[in-house]
C-alpha cells in the first residue's frame, strides 16, 4: 500500500527536477538577491483575520514588523511563486518577508547550496539592519538552512528555525529510486544526500541536532508522500516537534500541504512568536 502512495509521487517529483530550468539566487548590488519576494506589511493595520482564525492585534503586528526579518527557504525544485501564499500570510502578519529559492532548484550538493545561503542571510541582516532573521524552511530547504547553522557558523544569525516535512534523518522515498531502476537518485545530487544513510547526513546529525542559541520548530504530517518514515523530519536535543496530526486527527495534509495549509501556519506563526505551540485545527 506504501509503495503504491509513494511511487506516483516520486515519479511526479523527479519529473519536476528533471524539467526545472537551472536557475540560481543572483546577488543584486544594495538588495537581497534577485530570487527574492520582499514586502512589509502596514504595522498600523488595526487587524488582520489569518491563518488560525484569531485576528492579529494593531500590536501584534507592530511587534512582528519590528522584529526579526524572514527568510521562507523553499525546498527541492520549489520555485519561488510556490510560496507566495505562505509569504503572504506572514506579511498579512506584519513580518518582513524573503522567499529563497535554492540555487538550481536545489539538485545540487547541499553544502554548497547553504553557503550561497549563507551569503543571502547576509545579504537580509545589511539591507534590514537586523542581527538575526528566522527561517521558515520547507523540505530540503531545511536542510541547507540547518546546514548553514551547524557549520557554517549561521547559529549567530538565526533567531528561530521551523522546518515544514524536511527529511532531517533522510528518506525512503530517496533510497527506492534505486530499487525502482533510476540509478542513484537518477544523479540528483541532492536527493542521493537525502537518502538515508547518506555520509552527509551523518555529518550533520552527528552530535548536537540543535546547537546553538536558536529555537528550533520541526514540523510534519502523517500524510507526507515524500518523507518516510515521517518522524525522520523531527529533531532531537530540545527542538519542538509537531505533528500536526497529534492535535488534528482528521486533518490531511500532505508535503507540499505544509506550505499551504491553515492549520500549519498557525503552528509557524506560534513559533516565530514563541508562543506555546497550539494548533487551530479549522484554520483555513
Amino acid at each position: 500500500m506504501l509503495l503504491r502512495k509513494i511511487v506516483p509521487a516520486l515519479a511526479v517529483m523527479i519529473a519536476a527536477v528533471l524539467a526545472a530550468p537551472a536557475t540560481a539566487a543572483v546577488a543584486v548590488p544594495d538588495r537581497p538577491a534577485a530570487s527574492t519576494d520582499r514586502s512589509a506589511a502596514d504595522p498600523a493595520a488595526s487587524a488582520s483575520a489569518v491563518g488560525d482564525g484569531v485576528t492579529s492585534t494593531a500590536a501584534e503586528i507592530a511587534a512582528a514588523a519590528a522584529g526579526n526579518p524572514v527568510i521562507v527557504v523553499g525546498g527541492l525544485s520549489g520555485i519561488a511563486s510556490a510560496y507566495g501564499p505562505l509569504a503572504s500570510r506572514l506579511r498579512v502578519d506584519g513580518y518582513r518577508v524573503w522567499v529563497y529559492q535554492l540555487p538550481n532548484l536545489g539538485l545540487g550538493d547541499i553544502p554548497t547550496s547553504a553557503r550561497a545561503f549563507s551569503s543571502f542571510v547576509g545579504q537580509v541582516r545589511a539591507s534590514t539592519g537586523a542581527a538575526k532573521v528566522d527561517v521558515v524552511a520547507h523540505s530540503e530547504g531545511g536542510l541547507v538552512s540547518r546546514y548553514f547553522i551547524k557549520s557554517l557558523g549561521g547559529a549567530s544569525s538565526v533567531d528561530r528555525y521551523v522546518s515544514l516535512g524536511t527529511p532531517q534523518y533522510g528518506t525512503y522515498v530517496a533510497n527506492i529510486v534505486k530499487f525502482l531502476g533510476l540509478g542513484s537518485c537518477a544523479g540528483i545530487v541532492a536527493c542521493q544526500q537525502m537518502s538515508i544513510g547518506s555520509s552527509f547526513l551523518a555529518g550533520l546529525n552527528a552530535g548536537d541536532d540543535t546547537p546553538g542559541a536558536v529555537r528550533w520548530t520541526a514540523v510534519r504530517t502523517l500524510q507526507d508522500e515524500l518523507v518516510r518514515p515521517v518522524d525522520n523530519a523531527t529533531l532531537a536535543d530540545g527542538a519542538t516537534n509537531v505533528l500536526i496530526q497529534s492535535a488534528c486527527p482528521l486533518r490531511v495534509v500532505g508535503h507540499l500541504g505544509l506550505v499551504l495549509d491553515g492549520t500549519t501556519y498557525t503552528v509557524i506563526r506560534q513559533a516565530l512568536r514563541g508562543e506555546a505551540i497550539r494548533p487551530n485545527c479549522l484554520a483555513l
